[in-house]
């Protein structure tokens, strides 16, 4: 078994659910706290996992609202 980062467990989760549809464009990412509670992690971690989710395009961040799955580009 190939060891994974935990924001790396968290992008590849987040990624998984975009493309299956279960998260769509304007859904909006459980909270830092949840996702925190839901992989046994820390703040800097989670905020690792989204600033690669943000990199890539799929979120967007929306300051004291939250992250959501960005709309694709046309």
């Amino acid at each position: 078994m190939t060891y994974k980062h935990a924001y790396q467990r968290i992008v590849d989760d987040v990624v998984a659910l975009i493309e299956s549809g279960e998260l769509a464009p304007g859904d909006k990412l459980p909270s830092s706290k949840e996702l925190q509670e839901q992989y046994r992690t820390s703040h800097m971690t989670v905020r690792t996992a989204v600033t690669i989710l943000r990199d890539r395009g799929l979120v967007e961040s929306v300051s004291g609202v939250g992250v959501f799955v960005a709309h694709p580009k046309q």
